[in-house]
């Protein structure tokens, strides 16, 4: 949250696209895919302030507070869903809880410069507890990842073969489900954003 002017920039854009895009979805989707989108639009759109730089854009000392009490929220409510159905609600629930430590980390060095008399902006944190979330999303971004790339076409080796070889190719219609139009349903475009943020919540916790 502190590095490179432009990479934090660049931060701020990724994780601003994201969370539009999932804002959108939640308009064109209904029932539990809407609430997933619009908890991944507030997981997007809360980083993308979160990740500001601050040698550009200097953030009062109390929007870390804001953002705890925002993302502590967001963690309940993960919590409650993770509980009922379990799956995917549970990764929103360890991104909730992500945030939630980022900015109680970003907080405290504020309130300590605060009472001391001058203003620190170095996060701490635990290190084990840093280091546990950077594996977990490390390990997220390569399954993500591998899920995204393209199956390789294997063909079967059978000998010379006299004349030209016909490889059969499958195409995948995607099938839309629910009301909205049909880039609001497709699986890809959705692992897309949630790879962004994963990506974008490694570099967050990389300058801790």
């Amino acid at each position: 949250m502190h590095g490179a002017t432009l990479s934090g920039w660049l931060l701020v854009v990724l994780c601003a696209a994201t969370g539009v895009y999932c804002l959108l979805r939640m308009r064109a989707c209904a029932g539990e895919e809407r609430r997933a989108a619009g908890g991944e639009a507030l997981m997007g759109l809360g980083m993308a302030v979160m990740a500001l730089p601050a040698t550009v854009v200097a953030q009062p000392g109390w929007s870390w507070a804001v953002y705890a009490a925002v993302f502590g929220g967001a963690a309940l409510f993960g919590l409650a869903g993770a509980a009922r159905r379990g799956g995917h609600h549970l990764h929103h629930l360890v991104g909730s809880l992500a945030m939630l430590y980022m900015a109680v980390a970003m907080a405290a060095p504020v309130a300590q410069g605060a009472h001391s008399g001058h203003a620190t902006g170095t996060a701490g944190g635990i290190p084990v507890l840093t280091g546990g979330l950077l594996l977990y999303y490390t390990v997220y971004v390569l399954r993500a990842g591998a899920r995204l790339a393209p199956a390789p076409s294997v063909v079967p080796e059978t000998g010379p073969v006299p004349g030209p070889v016909t490889v059969p190719v499958t195409v995948t219609v995607p099938v839309t489900s629910g009301p909205g139009p049909a880039w609001a349903h497709r699986p890809e475009l959705t692992l897309v954003c949630r790879l962004s943020m994963a990506l974008a919540t490694v570099a967050m916790l990389v300058t801790m």
